[in-house]
């Protein structure tokens, strides 16, 4: 059964994976390293997946974290018809609102 929501210190996650994704591109792009954009994504997933289980169990954690990373494989090729921005910010709405839907909006 997963914690009630006010058992830990609530962060707002949309803005955390939104933060994970752009933040995530442009150290990336910056440093021209691309595990170091990883390693933030993953950061900042890691961080949102608790508050993720303590709305909705596994199943949600699951869920949303596969969105997650499935914005940023499908980041690639939309980058490619809409250039890098666009695509980048794009994927990150979709990706952050999901959040916001399925957990955030929950956990109030």
């Amino acid at each position: 059964m997963p914690a009630s929501p006010r058992s830990t210190t609530t962060v707002p996650t949309a803005p955390l994976l939104a933060a994970g994704l752009v933040g995530g591109f442009a150290l990336a792009q910056r440093t021209g390293v691309r595990p170091l954009g990883g390693a933030a994504m993953l950061g900042a997933n890691a961080v949102a997946a608790r508050q993720w289980y303590a709305v909705g169990g596994a199943p949600l954690t699951a869920g949303l974290t596969a969105a997650y990373w499935t914005a940023m494989g499908v980041s690639h090729p939309l980058a490619k018809k809409v250039g890098t921005w666009p695509s980048v910010l794009g994927v990150t709405a979709v990706s952050a609102g999901a959040a916001w839907l399925l957990a955030d909006r929950r956990a109030r």
